[in-house]
């Protein structure tokens, strides 16, 4: 698939500013807004840098006229690795869903594997539709 000026363009931009939002809600991007509460890794600034650019990928990949139906799954991945190199305890919807300490005991060991199945799912997603679904465009 050839992609045009402005589809990379496009792509770049949501890399970027995804990786800007992320890190600045996540306190991955040190900023005055956001304290984090727990330690970072080099694991969430793989996933953070990560998820981003497959975001980015997706978004150039998009077709102009017919969109397609892989929106949930790449929505899917772009929420399970947000919520990989995401602040457990600081995310209000886990917090309100479950305690402080069953996030820290169950769910914090658990972010690297929940990055790595996002990183899988994106992945396949892109590969799909660059190998299967854009035979039809050439």
């Amino acid at each position: 698939m050839s992609l045009s000026r402005k589809t990379v363009v496009k792509g770049a931009t949501v890399s970027i500013g995804s990786f800007l939002l992320f890190g600045i809600v996540t306190g991955l991007l040190p900023n005055p807004l956001y304290v984090r509460m727990v330690p970072r890794t080099l694991f969430d600034y793989i996933f953070l840098v990560v998820t981003s650019l497959f975001a980015g990928a997706y978004v150039a990949q998009q077709p102009t006229t017919n969109r397609s139906n892989d929106d949930r799954l790449a929505f899917s991945s772009v929420i399970a690795g947000f919520l990989a190199f995401g602040c457990p305890i600081c995310n209000v919807f886990l917090l309100a869903l479950f305690s402080n300490s069953v996030l820290m005991t169950y769910f914090d060991p658990y972010r690297p594997v929940l990055g790595a199945v996002s990183v899988v799912l994106f992945a396949g997603l892109l590969y799909y539709r660059q190998r299967y679904d854009c035979q039809s465009c050439a």
